[in-house]
């Protein structure tokens, strides 16, 4: 690959139309995602920032479980490279909190090949530090991948300016001031670390010196991680090394631990990696903390990459790897539709299988590589395959509100395995149906002929069972009568082994829920969760709206209290924006939020499990005088409490 350093896209960024972040915003107006200067970041105070309040993620990181025996590709290996998806959402200044009326957008549904997202931005024109929104946070959490912040320092010929990377290590004393800051800001909104990308001219030795004792404070105030961009070196010249070299090794360990990892550029070879790994090694580091970079911005799968180099054939992987702008998937995408279809090839393969990734192409997809991780690891696990995105919103099945939308913060928890289906004849089509849903926009559907067993494999998991824990599923058919459906369960000590539990019949065309007793298998741990269909129908076609593993009954949280209109803004004479806050409870899921209609209705106006949220259309219905906004709080088991309520006074 040519030299190519981590920018092109930035600028690009730059001289889009940027947001104002201002504290002179009207109150009721949209909240965006925090950026700064190292000179501005030093007066931010959550106390006194209107926005800080609705970019705090409330998604703590999940454990994950990656069991060699369940990995779906044979040539994939477990335990070994990492993979960190370098991802820009939206320019620096315009990244809202808490989505958008709008489905087009990255939902990304492949968590299981990731281990970190660094939300990717920072430009000269907006800010070169820029902390990730709440809705990315929580949706990685959830599948517990780690989210980093950026900090970009950009070329001089774009814009950056040496004083800057002066600016961001002054000290006070024996401390670094915007250091306290990196460290506050991560611990305030809930996100894991930081990657640094200094790639300004004009430093020296000293002042690379100063950015290797700023990372090592930092990280003593934690926890707080970061990884470093192979750009500068020891000297303080911008030379990038492709590699771990003598040249930039202090920036990973000086002896002590200094980054907690490397980007390497992109100009890497498997001679490179090989000594990388050596060098690292030496320093007691593992070369998995070292990632070897790619860039699809351009090209997406097209992307010429040496696989063989950093993953060689029955070998253990030299490095991990470091993917730059995979969002490729969806910015030349169609739309909604065809960047699913996209990203599926981009990271399963070409054949929406993982145990299959052969193909033509020299791309095979993550899955060849990397073994399947899963967050599946507690009670409970409730999952109605909604991907955070959708043309409509359900609530229990009901229809409450319609049009486009997308929150990460309310994603569930994807498969595992998109899509692994065994059968001794016709194979059955599992996809995400973006046509009806139980919860959110979307559902499992699997249809096709179905002549043999099939047997679709979901989720690897690591579920204890207790004498009180339920299985349950909430199904749909197009007509009453024989599902032909059993959820199949498996166990550790046997993991590929699975137990049966049928759903039977349906009474109608609407959703029913089955709930199976699963304490006969107390004392046991679920590793897999599956579907397995039987009989023949040659036109199969059901929709799975929630699969639920739980304990006892489903808990109904107290009520939110204190809700108020913290501000609202007036769009129109019948429209108005609003930000809404409320006093919550810990072990809730999330928070619904509904306008009441006149018609003794409710209309959905959207959810988060934070304790605030930005209402960005509230339209007046006639010429009512006020407005009932209701606010409902929902259990991880998706129990739901009775509603608090406020009003919203219209001008006559």
């Amino acid at each position: 690959m040519g030299r190519r350093s981590l920018l092109p896209a930035i600028c690009a960024i730059t001289a889009l139309t940027t947001v104002p972040q201002t504290a002179e915003a009207a109150t009721g107006d949209q909240p965006y995602a925090s950026y700064w200067y190292p000179d501005s970041i030093l007066t931010w105070d959550p106390a006194t920032d209107p926005d800080a309040r609705f970019n705090r993620s409330r998604v703590p990181l999940r454990p994950r479980v990656q069991d060699p025996a369940l990995k779906a590709n044979a040539g994939a290996r477990a335990g070994e490279a990492r993979v960190a998806s370098l991802v820009s959402f939206a320019p620096t200044s315009g990244n809202p909190s808490q989505g958008s009326p709008d489905a087009n957008y990255y939902a990304f549904a492949h968590w299981q090949y990731v281990d970190t997202l660094v939300f990717w931005g920072g430009s000269a024109g907006e800010g070169l530090i820029l902390a990730p929104n709440p809705t990315v946070i929580d949706a990685a959490h959830r599948n517990g991948v780690k989210v980093y912040g950026t900090v970009f320092f950009p070329p001089t010929v774009y814009g950056g300016q040496i004083q800057w990377v002066r600016d961001f290590v002054q000290k006070d004393g024996s401390a670094y001031p915007v250091a306290d800051k990196l460290v506050e800001v991560a611990r305030h909104y809930g996100f894991d670390g930081w990657f640094i990308n200094q790639e300004t001219a004009g430093g020296d030795a000293a002042l690379a010196t100063e950015l290797r004792s700023l990372i090592k404070y930092a990280r003593g105030q934690g926890p707080v991680e970061f990884m470093w961009y192979d750009a500068m070196t020891e000297s303080g010249s911008i030379t990038w090394q492709d590699a771990l070299t003598p040249d930039n090794d202090a920036f990973l360990a000086d002896p002590a631990r200094v980054s907690d990892s490397m980007f390497l550029d992109f100009g890497w070879t498997a001679a490179k990696l090989a000594s990388s790994r050596d060098l690292a090694r030496s320093l007691g580091r593992d070369e998995h903390e070292l990632y070897a970079g790619i860039d699809t911005e351009a090209r997406g799968y097209d992307t010429p990459v040496p696989w063989d180099a950093v993953f060689p054939a029955g070998s253990p992987h030299l490095a991990s790897l470091g993917i730059y702008r995979p969002e490729w998937t969806w910015k030349s995408s169609s739309g909604p539709a065809d960047f699913r279809t996209r990203d599926s090839r981009f990271w399963v393969g070409a054949n929406t299988d993982p145990s299959d990734t052969s193909t033509a192409s020299p791309w095979k997809g993550l899955a060849a590589y990397v073994a399947e991780s899963s967050p599946v690891t507690a009670k409970p696990f409730v999952t109605g395959f909604n991907l955070g995105h959708g043309e409509f919103y359900n609530v229990g099945g009901t229809r409450v509100s319609t049009g486009g939308w997308n929150n990460l913060s309310l994603q569930d928890v994807p498969p595992t395995y998109q899509w692994l289906v065994s059968s001794g004849g016709t194979k059955l089509t599992p996809s995400i149906d973006f046509g009806d849903a139980y919860e959110g926009g979307s559902s499992l559907r699997l249809t096709g002929r179905l002549d043999a067993v099939n047997t679709v494999r979901l989720y690897q998991s690591r579920l204890p069972v207790a004498a009180d824990t339920k299985l349950s599923v909430v199904v749909k058919t197009p007509a009453a009568g024989a599902t032909n459906l059993k959820v199949a369960l498996s166990f550790t000590g046997a993991p590929t082994t699975f137990t049966t539990f049928d759903l039977g019949r349906t009474s109608g065309t609407g959703w029913e829920r089955k709930t199976f007793d699963l304490s006969a298998h107390a004392g046991r741990t679920i590793a897999q969760i599956a579907l397995r269909t039987t009989g023949r129908k040659e036109a199969y076609d059901l929709r799975i709206g929630r699969l639920a593993v739980y304990d006892g009954a489903i808990d109904v949280p107290p009520a939110p209290r204190d809700l108020t209109i913290l501000g609202s803004t007036d769009v129109s004479p019948s429209r108005k924006s609003l930000r809404v806050a409320w006093t919550g409870s810990p072990g809730v899921h999330h928070y619904d939020l509904y306008r009441r209609n006149p018609d003794g209705t409710r209309t959905h106006l959207g959810a988060t499990p934070n304790d605030a949220y930005y209402v960005g259309r509230l339209d007046r219905a006639g010429t009512e005088p006020s407005t009932t906004i209701e606010v409902q709080a929902v259990s991880p088991e998706y129990g739901h409490s009775p509603a608090t309520t406020t009003t919203v006074t219209w001008t006559p």
